[in-house]
């Protein structure tokens, strides 16, 4: 990667980053060509393997993006974390030991701003490595393991793409047409190198590609016989269920409602993933992708660098039961308004501290370290267990969910009712919600389908908090953001129209300035005005 310059020596978030050159969209270290790893590859399959590993490992690497100096750069979990934080249900103050400080105040759109940078590099680094082993697989092979493999450079491909395209350009259904992110591929390498760079492709053009490349990753995976490795070992990979699942979200994006719903059922059925039940949530959890109900997630072990780098992963700057940034005062909290909508029937209510600064999901030992030791604040979060339990833990090494079941039957909910059939989405919505989560949830009796659609994302701003999904929801529903009632500070209660081009990140200036192809750049907006914090 190119030396960035890195301005940063304090504990903030960091707004800026200037002087990049263009992006190297190659990982750390790679001095091989993609035509040289076509012959590594063919002498030494194994060669393969660690490719597809790399791939993702990248999902969790310190400091692959933008170097060291810079403690919110640990691959896709810090991306989710400034998404969440953009939003409104996710609350943090702007603190010096908030490194996502520039989210809660959006001092990120610009183009030079570090935000826009991770996003860029952390998701175009995974895309190199996917087109690395694209171009050494023979789509028509019919050896197992190598369907196996080009299956998961396919799927993870696109993941990144998609992130990117809700990142980079409003939603699908208002904006196909809209420039969106160049699509460079294993397949127009050559041309692309060639032109110097690749133009930014429509959002339509983005998401055909999305999909060509989840058609070709499910069909492989339902013929390959390689499965992934049982339990936790086997999820940093997709499997059948999994792909489903993430094409499931694609065309809930695109309000594909049928194919939605079809993809969810069959993620459900093929994944073999149970939701957590009431008791399984009833203390704090989501620490381990052991558990059944993950599909995908980021494998974390002990001696990443990542995890011995002490306070730059996620769970340092996540967690409340736990050694970190958070617990010295970069605490995550709920919505006051959303909290206050949960009812008390609700097991979830207790994944937070309530005004109290109390939570009956916690133990005595937990409750009394939050309260008189760690003196978080009223509405902290405390879903997320620390590692392996241990209260104040200092190795970090919590796995992170990328995809859980339940998901997608939220998803399932609302497809069902947006295809036409209102009636049988409030059923699944029901029947999800009064089974594993609150036994005396109703749907209202004859909603219409925009009814059964509000519902369930008001559920799915529940179940899937801090698990980087609501920046997502609010852009493809098209929200806005408005955060009175949040509990925001002052300076940073907005109300943010849905299609003010704030929400949308400006292209890295580096690129821009590397690339002649890439054409214009978003627009640009001015940091938004606080509004009267009313309910």
């Amino acid at each position: 990667m190119k030396a960035l310059n890195k301005i940063l020596a304090t504990a903030m978030s960091g707004l800026l980053l200037v002087g990049c050159n263009d992006l190297d969209t190659e990982p750390l270290g790679s001095t091989v060509t993609a035509d040289q790893k076509e012959d590594v590859y063919a002498n030494d399959p194994g060669m393969l393997e660690a490719s597809v590993t790399g791939i993702t490992t990248m999902s969790s690497l310190f400091g692959n993006a933008l170097g060291t100096d810079y403690h919110n750069d640990f691959g896709y979990p810090a991306l989710m974390l400034a998404m969440d934080t953009r939003g409104y249900d996710f609350v943090s103050e702007y603190t010096g030991y908030n490194w996502f400080s520039a989210q809660v105040g959006y001092e990120d759109h610009i183009t030079n701003s570090v935000y826009t940078y991770n996003v860029w590099r952390t998701l175009y680094n995974q895309i190199y490595s996917a087109n690395a082993v694209v171009s050494a697989v023979d789509p028509a092979t019919e050896d197992p393991t190598l369907q196996y493999y080009l299956a998961q450079a396919l799927a993870y491909r696109a993941f990144d793409y998609h992130a990117l395209a809700q990142l980079y350009q409003f939603t699908y259904a208002t904006h196909k047409s809209a420039p969106c992110v160049p699509l460079v591929l294993a397949e127009n390498s050559d041309e692309v190198a060639a032109a110097g760079g690749a133009p930014r492709s429509t959002v339509e053009e983005v998401y055909t590609q999305i999909l060509s490349d989840l058609n070709a990753a499910i069909a492989l995976l339902e013929k390959t016989s390689v499965a992934p490795a049982a339990g936790r070992a086997g999820k940093k990979y997709f499997s059948v269920g999994a792909a489903y699942g993430l094409r499931a979200r694609v065309h809930l994006t695109m309000q594909n409602w049928a194919q939605a719903a079809a993809d969810a059922q069959s993620a459900i059925t093929k994944s073999g993933a149970t939701p957590y039940s009431r008791t399984d949530v009833a203390q704090p959890s989501f620490a381990t992708a052991d558990d059944n109900a993950w599909m995908l997630a980021v494998i974390v072990e002990e001696g990443d660098r990542v995890v011995t780098t002490g306070i730059c992963n996620w769970p340092s700057h996540m967690g409340s039961l736990n050694y970190g940034y958070a617990s010295v005062g970069a605490w995550r909290c709920v919505s006051q308004k959303l909290y206050k909508s949960i009812p008390e029937t609700d097991v979830r209510k207790g994944w937070w501290l309530d005004a109290n600064g109390r939570s009956v999901n916690l133990n005595s030992q937990q409750q009394d370290y939050i309260t008189n030791t760690a003196g978080a604040y009223p509405y902290t979060q405390v879903k997320f267990a620390p590692y392996q339990g241990v209260i104040y833990q200092d190795v970090n090494a919590n796995d992170i969910p990328l995809m859980r079941v339940e998901e997608m039957y939220l998803i399932l909910a609302e497809a069902q009712a947006m295809a036409g059939d209102a009636a049988t989405g409030a059923a699944t919505l029901q029947s999800f919600v009064s089974t594993y989560r609150d036994p005396a949830y109703t749907v209202k009796a004859g909603a219409t389908k925009e009814e059964v659609q509000n519902a369930v994302y008001n559920q799915r701003r529940i179940e899937l908090w801090g698990e980087g999904m609501s920046y997502f929801d609010l852009m493809r529903l098209q929200k806005g953001v408005d955060r009175r009632g949040a509990g925001f500070q002052s300076a940073y209660v907005y109300n943010i129209a849905p299609d003010d081009p704030i929400l949308i990140l400006l292209l890295p200036l580096g690129e821009v300035e590397a690339n002649p192809n890439l054409g214009d750049n978003n627009p640009e907006s001015s940091t938004p005005m606080p509004v009267p914090d009313t309910l």
